[in-house]
């Protein structure tokens, strides 16, 4: 899927400015660390820059294409699995990003998955700072 390839290409990049247009308007962020999502392009366009800053050697290490139901409305959509490695404050993650993608091609749904227990501890943390340093929470 051309927008999965796009948003793994910038992502790795760090590239914030090429993920704004990959983003439907009314994009849904499910993280790891909060109940409720993170609504919106440009809350969703701050929080990826926060992870971009708070995750280090990032990298996408594989990926799955399909479809799977969304969480907002249960629509099964054109569905992309990006698999990825990093580390937080020193801990290595394991971890997914779940991209639902649009009639337009655009992301409406980005889930993220990670593991160990004690990672998304720390990312919780370190995440929550950035937000804060960022006036986002």
């Amino acid at each position: 899927m051309e927008t999965a390839e796009r948003f793994r290409a910038a992502v790795e990049k760090r590239d914030l400015a090429a993920l704004e247009g990959l983003f439907a308007e009314d994009v849904r962020f499910y993280s790891p660390v909060k109940f409720t999502p993170f609504e919106g392009r440009p809350m969703v366009l701050g929080l990826l820059g926060v992870l971009m800053r708070v995750f280090e050697d990032f990298r996408y290490v594989g990926d799955f294409e399909g479809a799977a139901e969304t969480s907002v409305d249960g629509q099964e959509l054109p569905a992309e699995v990006l698999l990825f490695r990093a580390a937080v404050d020193g801990r290595e993650i394991h971890g997914i990003d779940l991209l639902h993608f649009d009639e337009a091609g655009r992301i409406k749904e980005f889930t993220v998955m990670v593991r160990p227990q004690s990672a998304v501890q720390a990312l919780g943390q370190a995440v929550l700072g950035g937000l804060v340093a960022d006036g986002l929470a």
